[in-house]
């Protein structure tokens, strides 16, 4: 089966889109993966609130790149007048070609607010956000996308009824992160979940959860139907990822993965610092946010302990291609590690809402203190 998706006029080959992922999405990395192959390369998340007082470090955040032709932009709101005027912002001012909604973010600091994946279950409140965000979109022409888990815990599951309001307000497509809030990022990511809301659905769905490798795409859209996938731990430490991608629709049945050696995965290392380097107009600053990308890089290589804590110690792009020099450029890629999760990997945990939160879904009111002063989550 071969996936197909289409986002207002554009038509995305491959059906790949890369999940924002806070202090890593940022234009240094989504030039670095665009380099690789095909698809859509949303920016990290940004504030509605942050935006519309155009706070300096959200404005910086949104800087794509000249060659950036479908600009992607996620934003993360709970007020339904606030969110169509960031998106109204957006369309006035041309900065961006595409905007997805976060009702997905399962960090607690989010949900015990009301915000991310707590909010479809307040379900009027819900509808009221996409509906105004949805209009406001139509007004210039903008796709609108909305991203969500499949509910709070197992007992409260909202992404079939939140599918279908979001489909009745008149979004482009719908994700779906087939974990519950509750999950977190552990466990198996719910497959049959992702199906059941395809055929619920006559809009575009796309699948998240378990994307590893370019076979996992093309498993997911078999198993479930799905228009497209999102991937987001998977590329961390792993940019060729969007290569496999590009492949594996490609190529179908017939795909096998390139595995690089590590002379490969070094160059593609030092790619990225410099980028970053670029983007942040200070090598200082842009070797220390390279730092947290060394250890996903390196997982499986056989690379000694002080080598790599000099690597995750780098204070100018000399030195760290010094020390890539010291890796052993024909070893190769370690196989043992391919389908294994990377990222964040943790238990699941109650999630944390506000006080009565689950005692009425019909409560429209807006959940106080739930939109973060700061982009980025």
């Amino acid at each position: 089966m071969t996936a197909s998706l289409t986002l207002g006029n554009h038509a995305v080959n491959p059906p790949v889109i890369l999940a924002p992922m806070a202090g890593i999405t940022n234009v240094a990395f989504r030039r670095l993966c665009r380099e690789q192959g095909g698809g859509v390369y949303v920016c990290e998340m940004i504030t509605t609130r942050a935006l519309v007082e155009r706070i300096p470090k959200t404005l910086k955040m949104i800087a794509f790149a000249d060659d950036e032709t479908f600009r992607s932009l996620q934003l993360y709101g709970v007020d339904p007048d606030v969110t169509a005027a960031a998106v109204r912002m957006i369309g006035s001012e041309g900065l961006a070609d595409h905007i997805d909604l976060n009702f997905g973010c399962p960090v607690p600091k989010v949900t015990r607010r009301g915000g991310g994946s707590a909010l479809p279950w307040r379900r009027r409140l819900f509808g009221r956000i996409v509906s105004q965000a949805a209009s406001a979109a139509a007004e210039f022409g903008i796709p609108l996308t909305i991203k969500m888990r499949k509910g709070i815990d197992d007992d409260h599951l909202t992404y079939v009824e939140a599918g279908l309001t979001a489909q009745d307000a008149g979004v482009a497509a719908v994700a779906l992160h087939a974990r519950t809030a509750e999950q977190r990022y552990s466990g198996n990511a719910d497959w049959d979940a992702i199906a059941t809301l395809k055929q619920a659905l006559d809009v575009p769905v796309l699948g998240n959860g378990d994307i590893w490798e370019g076979s996992d795409a093309l498993r997911m859209v078999a198993h479930t139907g799905v228009d497209g996938v999102v991937v987001g731990r998977g590329c961390l430490g792993r940019p060729w990822l969007f290569a496999d991608l590009q492949a594996a629709f490609t190529q179908g049945a017939s795909y096998q993965p390139v595995l690089p050696k590590l002379g490969e995965v070094a160059a593609i290392m030092s790619r990225h610092a410099a980028l970053l380097v670029d983007a942040l107009e200070d090598e200082r600053h842009g070797c220390a946010d390279f730092r947290k990308h060394v250890a996903w890089y390196l997982k499986g290589f056989p690379v000694g302990g002080e080598l790599r804590r000099a690597l995750a110690m780098i204070a100018s792009l000399a030195e760290l291609d010094d020390l890539l020099g010291k890796l052993d450029a024909d070893e190769p890629f370690p196989a043992e590690s391919l389908g294994q999760p990377r990222g964040r990997i943790n238990a699941p945990g109650k999630v944390s809402l506000p006080h009565g939160w689950l005692d009425s879904r019909d409560d429209e009111s807006v959940p106080h203190g739930a939109e973060m002063e700061n982009s980025g989550g």
